[in-house]
């Protein structure tokens, strides 16, 4: 993995994010991507909006880019998020792994994961 610049269509997720803008985060997504949350798989532009809806723009999350990394082709953007989701258990800085894959200038696949650091 190396550092990286957040351009395309990733740079335009996470500033749609931001700007809790609906449609502008669907309009990062290809028809047919699906997005892993929480361990939970939302396939297709229906499932993901109603994700989005709720739990991203109804929460008001907000990311604060740490990390880009390229690997492979694919990003992977570590950021701290604020918004008004349930905290309980986490950190006071809640610092999630954003795997992007994208084709066609649109994002296929978007896993999002609570890492922790390995004991060895």
């Amino acid at each position: 993995m190396h550092a990286t610049e957040l351009t395309g269509v990733v740079a335009d997720h996470i500033a749609a994010v931001n700007a809790l803008d609906t449609d502008a985060i669907m309009g990062t997504f290809a028809d047919d991507a699906y997005v892993n949350d929480a361990r939970r798989e939302f396939t297709g532009t229906e499932a993901i909006r109603r994700w989005v809806e709720r739990e991203m723009v109804g929460d008001k999350v907000q990311i604060e880019v740490r990390d880009v990394l390229g690997h492979y082709g694919d990003t992977i953007v570590r950021g701290s998020y604020t918004g008004d989701f349930d905290k309980a258990g986490l950190p006071d800085d809640v610092v999630l792994s954003n795997y992007f894959s994208v084709r066609d200038g649109k994002i296929v696949s978007l896993v999002v994961i609570f890492n922790q650091a390995p004991q060895y």
